[in-house]
């Protein structure tokens, strides 16, 4: 089954309004660091955010969670604020969760631009936003 590239900017801002429970890939306690803000701007907007960093700790009342293996529910969708070169076992680490507890959506930031990882995910039935922020497209609506 494959899966669909969300590009325009009505997709994308259903995508965003789907998804209830959203995995933030990389944010840890740093207001300096855009994961923080948008995070904080998701959970602003009623959406339950699930941190995942590999420090693991506490943020914005949040557990942080060391891998997406370890969250306590199934993401809606996830939002990726790594370098692209982790993009590759980011996927793979998605893969191995069970079928229950993989997210319909994979979303990477601004500047999270890996297209064979994303042709991947798409054979592998996800949908895909690369380069555009979660935050800022929910602030336009």
């Amino acid at each position: 089954m494959a899966g669909a590239r969300i590009v325009s900017a009505v997709e994308k801002l259903e995508a965003i309004r789907g998804a209830a429970v959203i995995a933030v890939v990389g944010l840890q306690d740093n207001p300096a660091r855009p994961a923080y803000g948008v995070a904080r701007f998701l959970q602003a907007r009623g959406k339950r955010i699930l941190p995942v960093h590999p420090q693991g700790g506490s943020v914005l009342g949040e557990t942080i969670h060391r891998s997406l293996a370890d969250l306590p529910q199934r993401p809606d969708l996830v939002d990726v604020f790594r370098n692209p070169a982790h993009l590759p076992g980011l996927l793979d680490e998605v893969l191995a969760l069970p079928e229950a507890l993989r997210p319909r959506i994979l979303w990477f930031q601004d500047g999270v631009v890996d297209e064979p990882t994303a042709d991947r995910a798409l054979a592998a039935g996800f949908r895909v936003v690369m380069d555009d922020c979660t935050a800022r497209v929910l602030a336009r609506a």
